[in-house]
């Protein structure tokens, strides 16, 4: 349990030791910040944080001042890892001080936590940049680009597949199968520093549920996902993973093709489908995610119409 550390009028108390009531505020805040910022309606994955702190069994921690929350952060154990899974702190409040005191003290309890081997940290910052405090708890950053395309701008067409190849929309049955593609496709990527559950087909297909069965990355929309296979075989080349993040706002959540298909349009034919998709369901945008260093997924979305609106540093720390 973190230790209590007070200050001359602001304390830092263990998330656990609060209810959802006492964070309202400050998650309602949180909550206009990605609506008006980043067209994300974040409220279900709020709702979910104040289901687990109200249980008492979130761990992290909070910045209380003078009664009012000013700030939280919370973590995930799996494993031998740990998972910083979200960090905010009130434009109210002195941010960078804060954010300095809520992260060094997450930090500090996990890497007490016995055979904790790595710590991975993607968090959005709203007014204050986290990449200094984190450099100074020795991460290893990856600059990543939140990018958005305004679906109304664009009518793309999309390409016929190979006649080796068949365009169809997901479905369940390709969660295995869509595992193995997502392990083989992040093998030698820079992605697959970022996130080790691309590093092992259970761990991908642990990602998955992840993001077809929780709220986390918005309520996942089949319709707009799509699969590429050889005929009579379920061995997928090529995926693409869509979410709503709110009234008529997509989020790719997953692309990838398999090594050996690369280089030759496949990534730009299932985001075509994808957009094309959300186009006739009357969708007005389309986010996603890009590790900045992957230079050609970047020139794609580029061309597709994505523009970058907010970067943020990805971070993993290793024993």
């Amino acid at each position: 349990m973190p230790a209590r550390v007070t200050g001359i009028r602001m304390e830092i108390v263990d998330l656990r030791e609060m209810s959802s009531r006492q964070l309202e505020p400050l998650l309602e805040e949180e909550a206009n910040h990605w609506r008006e910022e980043l067209q994300w309606d974040y409220r279900a994955s709020l709702e979910l944080i104040k289901k687990f702190v109200d249980a008492h069994c979130l761990a992290g921690c909070a910045a209380v001042e003078n009664g009012q929350t000013a700030g939280y952060g919370f973590y995930v154990l799996e494993e031998h890892k740990g998972l910083v899974g979200g960090l905010f702190v009130s434009p109210r409040f002195p941010q960078p001080a804060i954010t300095h005191k809520l992260l060094a003290n997450m930090l500090a309890t996990l890497r007490a936590v016995p055979r904790i081997e790595r710590i991975e940290a993607q968090l959005m910052p709203f007014g204050c940049a986290l990449d200094s405090a984190l450099v100074e708890h020795g991460f290893r950053l990856y600059t990543r680009q939140f990018m958005l395309l305004p679906l109304a701008e664009t009518s793309p067409a999309v390409a016929a597949p190979s006649p080796a190849l068949r365009l169809e929309p997901w479905s369940d049955r390709f969660f295995e199968p869509c595992a193995r593609l997502i392990y083989l496709a992040y093998a030698s990527h820079i992605d697959g520093k970022l996130n080790d559950q691309y590093r092992s087909e259970a761990g991908a297909l642990k990602f998955l549920k992840n993001i077809i069965i929780l709220p986390g990355c918005g309520q996942f929309q089949p319709e707009a996902s799509f699969v590429l296979r050889p005929p009579g075989n379920d061995r997928l080349v090529g995926v693409v993973l869509t979410s709503a993040v709110s009234q008529g706002v997509g989020h790719t959540t997953q692309i990838c093709v398999m090594p050996g298909y690369q280089g030759h349009g496949l990534g730009r034919q299932l985001m075509e489908a994808s957009i094309q998709a959300l186009r006739a369901l009357g969708y007005t945008g389309l986010s996603l995610t890009v590790t900045s260093v992957n230079a050609t997924a970047v020139r794609l979305y580029e061309r597709l119409g994505f523009r970058t609106i907010k970067t943020f540093a990805a971070g993993v720390w290793q024993a």
